[in-house]
């Protein structure tokens, strides 16, 4: 009779060592290994149960149809937009976001406003109960909406095939545990399978899934990367708890456009879509001030003004200070140096802070322009015109260089009511009903 064999695992970890040890070499955590017996593997492990009607052979490409990729609308308008036009079926979606900012309040509000969807509303975190004063919170009254506080993901799929929902929610998939394990739901190991399983089910049932994904304190979804490459389609919803508004951002779609973002703003009776980001950020305030620009960046392909705020003012210190909010702190010590080296504008002696309005945070090249414009203001105490906006990107050299999407940008500053449009020399062959200044030079715009 062969030996029984034994193993040590760490527990916050799952490190699996031949013997005993004080301290975990792969965590550094103390005191966590513990004996475990090595069991027999079990058959079912990473597999779903196939039924009758799945079949497993090889096709050609030519016979394989495209009936269920039809796409189900969530009856949002910025939802649909960053999914690429809605949900195709039998799509696996993963979306992440920080605590409280509205992830589940988002699915109930697709729940609310898509009457004719039957959705399954696995809450892991969350009683019925719980679910319930939410959702009356908002107006929903869940006809279609069937909830289970099951987190087996073995049960998790009977319900399913039992259901057949056309939306299975998840939330969160750090909930959920299989018994083939013997690590604590959350674990890596424990995201993994019950990862693989829902998938499975979502392909082979053609059950469009949503998991809820918790985030680490860098912003990323936690749990392994490789969670990210098995789902179709990864969002991150995004925002600023000292502002109403929220981001739904797609950083990854197998079936539309990435880096889309729709815009919602959360209200007392719950999510609300703005259809026009560019009211939301600008300010209404007719306070003329100097160091105010207004810059179009692009979020996706939709075109947003914002507007940039500077502040220089003389410094009390022996090192000036450079602050900035919304905006690339080093990208900001890079366009002070074009300035000065370029423009004869000298910052050496003044505190420089700078803040996006609104408490967006912007990484598109196009803003330059608007913040050196935003920065030579407020050094010269001079006022910008509310009604022109900056469009382009500042190189080394001073040049002020050409960038993507310059109609639709020009398109958004006319529909807001700007009158001139401050853009690259090299986009002057565009056409719009806006008056257009162009220049080649930092130094020719100062």
């Amino acid at each position: 009779m062969a030996k029984e064999k034994i193993r040590f695992e760490c527990s916050n970890c799952e490190h699996v060592s031949p013997k005993w040890l004080g301290v975990c070499p792969v965590c550094g955590e103390w005191n966590t290994f513990t004996e475990k017996r090595e069991k027999k593997k079990s058959s079912k492990k990473h597999k779903v149960e196939i039924s009758e009607s799945t079949s497993s052979e090889a096709v050609r490409l030519s016979e394989i149809g495209t009936e269920h990729q039809e796409r189900i609308s969530a009856n949002l308008e910025e939802f649909d937009r960053v999914l690429g036009g809605g949900f195709v079926e039998g799509s696996f979606i993963l979306l992440g976001g920080d605590p409280g900012i509205g992830k589940s309040t988002l699915m109930l509000q697709t729940a609310k406003n898509s009457e004719n969807l039957k959705i399954l509303y696995i809450a892991g975190e969350e009683s019925g109960a719980q679910i319930k004063q939410r959702a009356q919170r908002i107006g929903l009254s869940g006809e279609n909406l069937y909830i289970s506080s099951d987190t087996d993901v073995q049960s998790v799929i009977h319900t399913a095939r039992k259901l057949k929902p056309d939306l299975l929610v998840i939330d969160s998939i750090q909930t959920l545990f299989s018994d083939e394990l013997t690590s604590l739901p959350g674990s890596i190991r424990q995201i993994r399978e019950c990862s693989a399983l829902l998938q499975q089910i979502a392909k082979k049932e053609n059950i469009t899934t949503l998991m809820i994904g918790h985030v680490t304190k860098d912003g990323d979804i936690a749990g392994p990367r490789i969670l990210e490459h098995m789902v179709d389609t990864v969002l991150h919803f995004e925002g600023d708890k000292n502002h109403l508004y929220r981001l739904l951002r797609c950083v990854k779609n197998r079936f539309g456009p990435a880096q889309e973002v729709g815009v919602f703003e959360m209200k007392e009776g719950g999510l609300e879509e703005v259809t026009n980001p560019s009211e939301l950020f600008l300010s209404d305030s007719d306070l003329e001030v100097s160091g105010n620009s207004i810059a179009c960046v692009m979020e996706g392909t939709r075109p947003i003004l914002v507007e940039i705020q500077a502040l220089v003012s003389s410094s009390n210190y022996g090192t000036p200070q450079r602050t900035a909010s919304g905006f690339d702190q080093r990208r900001l010590s890079l366009l002070l140096a074009v300035l000065e080296k370029r423009a004869g504008l000298y910052f050496g002696d003044q505190d420089v802070y700078l803040n996006v309005a609104g408490g967006l945070k912007i990484t598109d090249p196009a803003a330059d322009l608007a913040v050196v414009s935003a920065l030579a203001s407020s050094l010269n105490n001079e006022i910008v015109d509310r009604k022109k906006v900056f469009i382009g990107e500042v190189g080394l050299g001073g040049e002020i260089r050409n960038v993507s999407y310059l109609e639709q940008r020009i398109r958004e500053a006319g529909k807001m009511g700007i009158q001139k449009v401050v853009m690259p020399k090299s986009g002057t062959a565009v056409q719009a009903k806006t008056e257009l200044k162009s220049a080649a030079t930092i130094s020719e715009l100062m």
